[in-house]
């Protein structure tokens, strides 16, 4: 007797990069005759780039749409039921069942599942303040928020602005306000802007901003905001200053969005995000996988858990996820931390561990910088570049580097990073065979230059 095999159902709760990819990437490996897919989306769009947000708000991207990688229609050709404008609001772990809410009816059901995959991403950090939530406050996460503030933009007669943080997204929506005709003041309590790198390496951000136009306050609280009769923001205030904003934007980053996850029990992380095994399945939870900003990840260069919300990591999980539910198998095994970004033409990059994160996690190392070019110098338009880079004493072992610079600069990172997945030395670094010619490198890379005499520092401290 031939007995098919009963259809499974997956569910997925999130429909950007790691939601999505791990269901398109299961589809792929099983059809809908064996597998069901359901996905549940709170917003109006699927698989789109947040990272773009920025760039569009700005104007560099005129469209919308170009930041939609796939459109729900497409993943609805492929046999995966979107559902849009829907969201879950309980998960029944003992049952195998989502509760599920039409964000414009109310209506409210359940659906079973088999296998069940938490890609809910993350939400800005909003300050717990008298006017955190007053009209023209925005965070900027999803594109329904990148809308809403374009919304605000074009409805405002004035043209001030106020950024609440320093970091990517607080120094990225700067200049994109800038872009449009506003004068941009960014409130920021540390003592340089981008926190992602030392202090010594965000005050040469900090140089670029002002240049930019944006006003820098820097070792600044904010402690309200200030709104009038109509309820609209009107300004900032600090410990001991105000500041007048026609709309506000806060880039003081974000935190997981785990709150079903914490509601129906699942492991969560000292950062609070989801903790998963290396095939991103939920620790102690056989049919429940989790990937994206919503989890922690090991950061491979410390060894501890950390949560880094970026969008390479999000498909990457996806991937990994979709793998195992369609029954091959895939891993995650960590991350080093890389980031780039750029303020106007200036470009910052970093990968592994500040000064501050070796010393949290006991590291004594060696820190040393380095100002080279990112062309032969005597090549036309050779621009400067400063590389910072770390390694730890006695072993050499490469922890970190920091790279900002004018063109060219920003993606020299990626040698760092590769170097620190693989475990090398700053000796090590020295020998690699980089490409070169006048138009591209030095005759010695900035990066190797930074490695030269990290090396010499570690052999000069044995």
């Amino acid at each position: 007797m031939n007995m098919s095999r009963a259809r499974e159902r997956l569910v997925v709760i999130g429909g950007d990069a790691a939601g999505m990819s791990a269901a398109s990437q299961a589809r792929r490996l099983r059809g809908p005759d064996e597998l069901e897919i359901v996905a549940f989306e709170r917003g109006h769009f699927t698989s789109y780039s947040a990272c773009g947000i920025p760039y569009w708000v700005g104007g560099d991207v005129t469209d919308r749409d170009r930041l939609i990688a796939r459109t729900p229609e497409e993943h609805r050709a492929r046999d995966i039921d979107l559902r849009l404008r829907t969201e879950v609001t309980e998960l029944d772990l003992d049952r195998q069942r989502v509760r599920a809410r039409d964000v414009d009816s109310g209506e409210e059901s359940w659906t079973s599942y088999d296998k069940l995959v938490i890609a809910t991403g993350a939400r800005p950090i909003r300050p717990d303040m008298p006017g955190a939530d007053a009209a023209g406050v925005h965070g900027v996460q999803t594109l329904d928020d990148g809308q809403a503030l374009l919304d605000t933009l074009e409805g405002t007669r004035g043209r001030r602005a106020v950024v609440v943080g320093a970091g990517y997204i607080g120094v990225e929506m700067a200049e994109a306000l800038i872009n449009r005709g506003y004068e941009v003041t960014v409130v920021n309590r540390g003592s340089e802007p981008m926190s992602t790198l030392d202090p010594d390496m965000g005050c040469l951000v900090h140089e670029a901003m002002e240049g930019l136009g944006i006003t820098m306050v820097n070792d600044a609280e904010v402690t309200k905001i200030l709104t009038g009769d109509d309820g609209a923001v009107r300004a900032v205030v600090t410990q001991d200053r105000e500041f007048p904003a026609d709309v506000v934007v806060l880039g003081i980053g974000v935190s997981p969005e785990t709150t079903l996850a914490k509601a129906a029990g699942l492991p969560l992380g000292p950062h609070g995000g989801l903790l998963t095994d290396r095939s991103m399945r939920v620790r102690g939870h056989e049919d429940i996988w989790a990937g994206g900003d919503c989890v922690e990840v090991l950061d491979l260069v410390s060894g501890q858990e950390r949560h880094i919300p970026l969008g390479t990591h999000a498909n990457k999980h996806g991937q990994v996820i979709g793998t195992n539910i369609g029954g091959g198998y895939a891993t995650f095994p960590g991350v080093v931390g890389t980031a780039v970004s750029k303020v106007c033409d200036l470009e910052i990059a970093r990968t592994g561990l500040r000064e501050k994160d070796a010393h949290r996690v006991g590291l004594r190392f060696e820190s040393v910088t380095i100002e080279s070019t990112s062309r032969a110098g005597y090549y036309p338009n050779a621009s400067p570049m400063t590389v910072k880079m770390l390694a730890e004493q006695r072993t050499g072992r490469l922890l970190g580097v920091q790279i900002v610079g004018r063109e060219g600069a920003g993606k020299r990172v990626d040698i760092a990073a590769v170097a620190l997945t693989a475990g090398m030395t700053a000796e090590q670094m020295t020998a690699l065979d980089l490409g070169y010619a006048p138009p591209f490198s030095p005759v010695w890379d900035p990066v190797l230059v930074a490695a030269r005499k990290a090396a010499a520092k570690v052999r000069g401290s044995l």
